[in-house]
């Protein structure tokens, strides 16, 4: 599976920005497939994911309720809908594959696939 990820940008605190995260090169009914971020000088932090089949969704307690994660099973694409963005929500965000369980969908280790990073800037 490859994955391609777009849509990064600035963004005023407030605003709201779409990613997308299109996969190619197999199927994804096993897998999960999340978004990640990492700020400069941190450690890459789970952000959001969801199960292709089933569509079960896990979220960071730090974007519950202001993020959405979906997936659009004719286009093989995830999107993460973030909206109410924050300062902190500055990162490059990475889309993952994995065929990670549940107790492993929410860390690094349940995924073997990583995209290209998108950068995320908030303005305050």
């Amino acid at each position: 599976v490859l994955l391609q990820a777009s849509g990064g940008g600035l963004v005023q605190a407030g605003g709201s920005l779409r990613l997308s995260c299109a996969a190619s090169g197999g199927t994804l009914g096993s897998y999960w497939m999340g978004w990640f971020r990492q700020a400069p000088g941190k450690e890459r932090e789970f952000v959001a994911t969801i199960r292709w089949s089933g569509g079960t969704t896990y979220y960071a307690d730090s974007v519950k309720g202001r993020f959405t994660i979906s997936r659009d099973s004719a286009r093989n694409t995830v999107t993460l809908q973030m909206n109410s963005l924050k300062p902190e929500d500055t990162a490059v965000y990475y889309c993952a594959a994995g065929r990670a369980i549940v107790s492993t969908s929410t860390t690094l280790r349940g995924y073997n696939t990583w995209g290209q990073g998108t950068l995320v800037t908030v303005s305050s």
